[in-house]
């Protein structure tokens, strides 16, 4: 029986900031950081669990110290009974009553709830020699129906029509498993679109990002109407008038303001408008909705838990779910996500600004088109350029899609060298 011996916390932060990569209007001079946990066990062949906490710097302050009152929790427990219940192994982190009262199900635990998760699935994928997706992929519909947490969401899907949704795209599996590794999945690039960057970088990047077989880039928007303009303008002109060309406000405005913003950028025809309002405001994300149509509404990467994706969803509220790899309580959660997204027939474009969230949400992507939506129309997944070479198991992208990963586990696994060379503090918090 393999034992999980000891955790390992990494602070690690890449100074982004220096070249403006990833800056919109509410995030000016991020720092892409990644709160790292390493699952150690005592298998002979040095078998490890690997996963991230995405942060813009500071962040990583606390989110490295919760994620080690997390693990120390493992410490010392069997590995096998862990991986062959993940569904009672993530409502145990879940449910412990004191960490609880810190959410319960949002927020800094919530998310270092996720990364051990996360870390366990890399663990349960090594073993069994497969990449996340197709582990996922493979498994039974009743198996992954006893993963998902259904509490506060039966008034929206109850686990009878989940199994019904799973059990419905199960006869085609294996064709779409075959279509998937021989085409891959489609991307977008937001690599053009940071607020930082010169008219020219913008113009060339545009070019580039067409030349490189992208179907669609994304611009950020928000801090000035009239900079807006001048740049969807020169974005227009490179890209031409009928290329997919999405916009994202991170969070920047009010209600009435995002509609009014929305609609003076018309003219340039956004494919959508990404995080308008504050991400925890499903009425006002519903009034938005209305008051820019036919431009679609998309958000997701800080909806905290899967009741706000409910919530969003029943109200109406958009028309693209953007889920994320590592805000919500990791792969368990997600899946409940994805079944929700396709119970309500909105298609899902994750989110992946930011390090090594492309590594991991590709796995998620893949595994909703193998396994529960059995489609990629109208779905694609964020790509960004930046520090996929710092992992052992790197994000590719050829002509604008991803190429299906078949290397074991989940994705997350930093170079050991990265890990060193980046580290913020001297110390690492061990257990």
């Amino acid at each position: 029986m393999t034992r999980i011996v000891a955790f390992e916390t990494t602070d690690i932060r890449f100074p982004t900031s220096l070249s403006l990569d990833g800056s919109d209007a509410m995030n000016p001079d991020p720092d892409y950081s990644a709160a790292y946990l390493r699952i150690v066990t005592d298998a002979e062949d040095d078998l490890s669990g690997h996963s991230l906490v995405f942060t813009i710097g500071r962040g990583n302050d606390v989110q490295v110290a919760a994620l080690g009152v997390l693990a120390a929790r493992l410490v010392g427990r069997e590995l096998e009974p862990l991986l062959d219940d993940m569904g009672a192994a993530n409502r145990a982190l879940i449910g412990d009553s004191q960490l609880r009262w810190l959410g319960p199900e949002k927020g800094v635990m919530h998310m270092a709830i996720g990364a051990v998760v996360n870390a366990l699935w890399d663990l349960k994928a090594k073993q069994a020699g497969l990449p996340l997706w197709q582990l996922l992929a493979r498994m039974s519909p009743e198996d992954l129906i006893g993963l998902v947490d259904f509490r506060y969401l039966t008034n929206s899907l109850t686990p009878e029509e989940a199994l019904e949704i799973l059990r419905t795209a199960e006869p085609g599996r294996a064709d779409r498993e075959r279509e998937l590794l021989a085409t891959g999945y489609p991307a977008y690039t937001t690599s053009p679109g940071w607020l930082g960057y010169s008219d020219d970088k913008l113009a060339s990047l545009c070019r580039e990002a067409i030349a490189d077989g992208f179907g669609q880039i994304k611009l950020k928007v928000g801090a000035d109407l009239e900079d807006d303009i001048r740049r969807l303008r020169i974005a227009r002109e490179v890209c031409g008038p009928d290329f997919p060309i999405a916009i994202d406000a991170n969070q920047r405005w009010e209600v009435a303001e995002a509609i009014a913003w929305v609609n003076a950028l018309a003219p340039f025809q956004p494919a959508w408008i990404e995080e308008p309002t504050s991400p925890d405001d499903v009425l006002g994300h519903a009034e938005i909705a209305r008051g820019v149509a036919p431009i679609r509404v998309a958000t997701g990467e800080h909806a905290q838990n899967r009741v706000i994706f409910k919530q969003l969803l029943q109200a109406r509220a958009i028309d693209v779910m953007q889920i994320d790899a590592v805000r919500v309580a990791g792969v368990n959660e997600n899946i409940a996500n994805l079944l929700l997204a396709a119970k309500y027939g909105i298609p899902v474009c994750p989110h992946a600004g930011g390090v090594g969230l492309c590594e991991a949400v590709q796995h998620l992507s893949m595994f909703d088109f193998v396994a529960v939506s059995g489609t990629r129309e109208g779905r694609m997944i964020e790509y960004v350029d930046h520090l996929h070479e710092h992992f052992v198991v790197p994000t590719e992208v050829r002509e604008g899609v991803y190429v299906a990963p078949l290397a074991p586990g989940a994705g997350m696994e930093m170079k050991a060298e990265s890990r060193i060379a980046h580290e913020w503090e001297a110390a690492r918090v061990a257990g």
